[in-house]
């Protein structure tokens, strides 16, 4: 097959993930994204990667194919969450109806599949991780990484030549489990791994059983000898997620089956929190997926440090901005900014636009500041000799009168109040059609364009009615934003003229 081609990978039923090109390895790699950007994470790997994607039926996924040496570019996407290089695909898998006898085929099917290469791409990206995470120890002597770690940090992503800093959160056992900060994230941010809303559960299971490996199997991959002259056992984990209401068995029966057999044919040792490998068996309908997990921690976590209640996802931020294609020396507004991830993910990734992020809770205003300064901190960190600020502001405003000159912003990018976690269905009725309006005054006619995501989608339509003469609607991207079904619309400004208003200072 030719590099790029994961399209037309699987299409016989089977596909086998990894295939040798010359002397290169060349994987299938599978990435879950926010739901209904996939064809936006699409673009940009064919952008960064000059790979083809195929966008999986299973909403939320993307596979593409890439050669090894491609990992680290791989980990700097900003358009994908997690990371998993494909084992083998089934297209129509054919579950028995009998529970024991589908089950007993996911256990035979684990000596069947091509473990060897894609074992090999696991190991690679390993590799990178440990370079990373010698060089961080390393910059852990600066004062600014002491009081990095002290503010509660997280690392992020935000610099283009290095490979995702997030990788080295989980070599550190402190970072593995999110703090009761992140957790409050889950309410509007987080999905679960594989982002379906539908999806009917997904239970992760561990093996029970635990073996002892021998010392010749435990180098089944590839993952070196102890001081002793003896291979490390590896620990795993299966993580099933599954989709459909046609299975006789539950993802926890499958994980927990499947899991059995992985541990059987590698003598591995199940381990449900730390473990080696993750292995993924997702099930959708008749679409079945093995994969072997790249990433321990989701990407989309990469700029933010202090929490708010309603915090977005970077990856989501990211695909939000790309719809409203910015360009060199656009003044971009979020002007309900929350902690400050759509601004931050903005300058990070178009450092040629002027970023402006304002609210009107000051509490979220000190949150976002925390956070750009989390950023700029990092940088310093990676190479203080060069390192810059970033084009970002932050300040404390009135939605409904901003402090800003009329015709002057290019694109508006915000999270609307969904009036669940913060204000309410009925307040919405007057915000709307306000924010609107001097979304529309701010934006230049004609040009100007607004990205706005929100789930009061009936009182949105309402209130874009009521400024049909400023705003057109050219764009409507369904998401599931932790579990909610929300909309992102793009906006265009017409050329009328906006409601100059009399100046309030």
């Amino acid at each position: 097959r030719q590099p790029g081609m994961a399209e037309a990978a699987g299409d016989a039923g089977l596909s086998p993930a990894v295939a040798l090109e010359g002397a290169e390895l060349a994987a299938v790699i599978g990435a879950t994204v926010p739901t209904g950007f996939e064809q936006t994470a699409a673009e940009e790997v064919q952008e960064k990667l000059g790979s083809a994607s195929r966008i999986s039926r299973d909403r939320g996924k993307i596979y593409f194919e890439v050669p090894t040496r491609s990992l680290p570019q791989v980990h700097r996407l900003r358009s994908v969450d997690n990371l998993f290089v494909v084992v083998q695909e089934f297209k129509d898998y054919q579950f028995k109806e009998n529970k024991e006898d589908a089950l007993k085929d996911l256990e035979d099917l684990v000596k069947k599949l091509p473990w060897t290469n894609p074992l090999k791409v696991w190991e690679l990206n390993n590799s990178l991780k440990k370079k990373k995470t010698k060089r961080k120890k390393h910059n852990l002597q600066s004062p600014a990484s002491r009081e990095k770690l002290s503010d509660g940090g997280e690392e992020g992503g935000a610099d283009q030549n290095n490979t995702n800093d997030q990788e080295d959160c989980a070599q550190n056992p402190v970072a593995v489990e999110p703090t009761g900060g992140q957790d409050t994230e889950n309410l509007q941010g987080e999905t679960s791994r594989n982002g379906v809303e539908e999806q009917e559960d997904n239970e992760q299971s561990d093996v029970k059983i635990e073996v002892q490996a021998s010392s010749e199997s435990g180098t089944k991959a590839g993952d070196g000898q102890t001081g002793k002259g003896e291979a490390k056992v590896l620990r795993f984990r299966v993580t099933c997620n599954r989709a459909g209401d046609k299975h006789s068995f539950t993802s926890n029966e499958a994980a927990r089956d499947f899991g059995g057999a992985v541990q059987e044919h590698f003598q591995w040792k199940a381990d449900m929190t730390n473990f080696d490998v993750e292995v993924l068996l997702n099930i959708h309908n008749n679409e079945v997926v093995v994969g072997i997990a790249l990433t321990e921690e989701s990407l989309h976590r990469r700029n933010i440090t202090h929490f708010g209640p309603t915090t977005l996802r970077s990856t989501l931020a990211y695909g939000m901005l790309r719809l409203c294609d910015p360009q060199p020396t656009d003044i971009i507004v979020d002007p309900m900014c929350g902690t400050g991830a759509i601004p931050i993910e903005g300058a990070a990734e178009w450092p040629y636009c002027y970023h402006i992020a304002g609210d009107n809770n000051p509490q979220a205003v000190k949150r976002a500041a925390n956070n750009i300064c989390s950023l700029l901190r990092k940088n310093e960190s990676k190479d203080s000799s060069t390192a810059l600020g970033i084009p970002l502001d932050i300040i404390q405003w009135d939605i409904c009168n901003l402090p800003l000159r009329t015709g002057s912003v290019d694109i508006v990018v915000t999270d609307m109040p969904f009036g669940k976690r913060i204000g309410s269905k009925k307040k919405n009725w007057d915000l709307y059609p306000a924010c609107l309006m001097e979304m529309g005054r701010i934006c230049t006619p004609g040009t100007g364009r607004a990205v706005l995501l929100t789930q009061d989608k009936k009182c949105f339509a309402k209130a874009l009615a009521r400024v049909g003469h400023i705003w057109r609607r050219a764009q409507t991207v369904w998401v599931n934003v932790g579990g909610l079904h929300a909309a992102v619309y793009l906006l265009r400004r017409t050329s009328e003229r906006a409601e100059e208003r009399r100046p309030f200072w």
